[in-house]
């Protein structure tokens, strides 16, 4: 398959560079991939499509203000881009770093309030090892210093909203760059509403990396080579799921996320298991998928792998109609967008 097989087009206009007013207040297609049928309704009328014994899984990440501004100690201004902390340190991180000029072990660079970070080496890639020290601890520092690292397509800096609306009401464990945006559109009382229904929630992590947003610069699909996630899928969930689909109901992934992380978990141990690790699976058309039966999603980026995974889900020609449908009706794409139920 080539990559430009997963094209569209699509107007600036329709990229919704902020939040509804309310979480739920956004669209939502209906694609139905055996009828194969396109329809529409609001997001806040989900529940009418789910059935008693339904199962949502969605991912309890929660996305850390990963965007920090400072100084050398020569005057120059200092992006610095948390990618992970690494083990064994609670304030060594690897990060990716953005100035006018090179970078050198040893160098230092003054932050908020007393804040230093020290560049230590050179880790994988374009990334560096650096280290915080200050006053205060770092994870309570970064809490009000750090700037949250809304998508580069949004094209614009965040704001003080966008530290609770780029967050899902179910985000509980830090350590995620971009948000599992499916879970974006849920609040609490829904959530609740659903459970009387007899539809439950459960939860998986996958701490979203800054790789989602890397476009994919191969021809060829097959030889994407995919970035790694940290993982992990806890036994509650899985015991849920064998329930589920015991019982006949579906299994409906709450994101790309929550899908790559079932289906990784899947995939690693021949069946569906508990635990964690590093998740680096790409899912595109032929990929057979083996635990979930529906999903919950954004409108993607044109050729990324998420287009390509919803496309394994539904069928290409299917999921390119319907968002060609979606641009003639002016529904809003990508992070802060509105949503698309594949059943």
């Amino acid at each position: 398959m080539r990559v430009k097989d997963f094209t569209y087009n699509l107007p600036q206009n329709l990229i919704a560079r902020h939040p509804p007013e309310k979480r739920d207040g956004s669209r939502l297609m209906l694609l139905d991939r055996a009828k194969k049928t396109i329809a529409e309704d609001l997001f806040s009328n989900l529940k009418k499509y789910l059935q008693p014994g339904d199962l949502l899984v969605m991912n309890d990440t929660r996305v850390i203000p990963a965007r920090l501004y400072g100084r050398k100690i020569t005057g120059g201004r200092v992006e610095i881009f948390l990618l992970r902390r690494l083990s064994g340190s609670e304030e060594r991180w690897a990060c990716l770093l953005k100035s006018s000029k090179r970078f050198r072990e040893g160098q230092e660079i003054q932050l908020e309030s007393d804040m230093i970070a020290v560049v230590r080496s050179r880790s994988v890639s374009d990334s560096w090892v650096v280290e915080f020290t200050g006053s205060e601890p770092f994870d309570s520092w970064l809490e009000h210093a750090g700037h949250i690292p809304l998508p580069p397509y949004l094209q614009r800096e965040d704001c003080s909203a966008d530290r609770e609306r780029y967050q899902t009401v179910v985000a509980r464990k830090p350590g995620a760059v971009a948000a599992p945006t499916a879970g974006l559109h849920f609040t609490s009382e829904m959530l609740s509403q659903l459970q009387v229904r007899g539809v439950k929630a459960v939860f998986i992590t996958l701490h979203t990396g800054l790789g989602t947003f890397q476009p994919v610069r191969v021809e060829r699909v097959e030889d994407h080579q995919m970035h790694t996630e940290r993982y992990s899928v806890p036994y509650a969930t899985v015991e849920a799921i064998r329930a589920t689909k015991a019982a006949g109901g579906r299994v409906i992934a709450v994101g790309t996320t929550s899908a790559r992380t079932l289906e990784y978990s899947a995939l690693q141990n021949g069946h569906l298991a508990a635990g964690c690790g590093e998740a680096d699976i790409f899912i595109y058309p032929g990929y057979h998928f083996k635990v979930i039966d529906a999903l919950i999603t954004n409108f993607h980026l044109p050729e990324s792998t998420l287009l390509m995974l919803v496309s394994a889900l539904a069928g290409r020609d299917l999921v390119l109609e319907a968002y060609k449908e979606a641009v003639a009706r002016e529904f809003r794409f990508f992070s802060y967008g509105d949503a698309m139920f594949i059943t």
